[in-house]
């Protein structure tokens, strides 16, 4: 029997269209909780994951796991890269059994889980800083791989060395800005039935890519929209761009976006 929700007109989100700019692969969970939330999605990627240029970094790291004592994985995107290149490489779970794991968060965490690998770290609050913090008293002397983005904050690397870590960095994947996306964003704007009235950001990357995309002489006001940030990382990045954040998630999560977009939309 189908569940029967509860009339749509009473939804905490109708009546407000939201522009989810997550890479078009990972944007499904974010749209389908607002759809049902009365919320109308108008999805457009302000980031796009690619493989690097070269696996050989990453393939030459995870070949030498027997070497390192902890596996940092900052993103699904880094866990996915990683395990897929093991595989390639003919390399199970027994290869990082050795390994103390740390992931940032619990979609992280929950990737790692689920190819077999146990996690046995995941900080209080999921920002780099933290991920710095839960390990301030573990890695002393320890070597450290490190597999993330291409470019990405050096907060991880720079502390734990300053700790005493060797840290290795690899790029598992890089992020572009997805060109067609800029005809799309122009479009929704000048239009009044589909110019949004809340925009998402859940990272960094996206905030500096969504900048890029509508910058220009015919730049878009944002007057009236609001701005939702996943955390405080990005909204520093929304401030350092001269834009405002109007709604700022408690919990860094998309589940913890969700409640705050839910609990800070104003409707005009």
């Amino acid at each position: 029997m189908p569940i029967r929700y509860k009339a749509k007109t009473k939804l905490p989100l109708y009546g407000t269209r939201v522009l989810v700019g997550r890479a078009r692969h990972q944007a499904g969970a974010l749209s389908s909780s607002l759809r049902g939330l009365g919320a109308t999605v108008i999805e457009i990627p302000f980031i796009e994951i690619r493989k690097p240029r070269s696996y050989k970094p990453l393939d030459s790291a995870l070949k030498n796991l027997a070497s390192y004592d902890w596996l940092i994985l900052t993103s699904v995107n880094g866990v996915e890269a990683a395990w897929e290149r093991m595989k390639k490489l003919r390399l199970d779970k027994r290869a990082v059994a050795h390994l103390k794991i740390a992931a940032i968060g619990p979609a992280t965490k929950k990737a790692i889980e689920k190819r077999g690998s146990k996690v046995d770290v995941v900080p209080a609050e999921y920002v780099a800083e933290s991920v710095v913090e839960a390990l301030q008293n573990e890695v002393a002397g320890k070597r450290i791989l490190l597999a993330r983005a291409k470019v990405a904050r050096d907060v991880i690397p720079t502390e734990l060395r300053k700790l005493g870590a060797q840290v290795e960095v690899v790029e598992a994947y890089e992020t572009v800005v997805p060109k067609s996306s800029r005809t799309k964003l122009r479009a929704i704007f000048k239009d009044p039935r589909r110019r949004p009235d809340v925009i998402t950001f859940t990272s960094s990357s996206t905030v500096k890519n969504f900048v890029s995309l509508i910058v220009g002489t015919n730049a878009p006001t944002l007057v009236g929209i609001q701005l939702a940030s996943i955390g405080p990382v990005t909204s520093s990045t929304l401030r350092d761009l001269k834009l405002k954040v109007d709604i700022e998630a408690t919990e860094y999560t998309i589940p913890g976006l969700i409640e705050a977009i839910t609990r800070g939309v104003t409707h005009n």
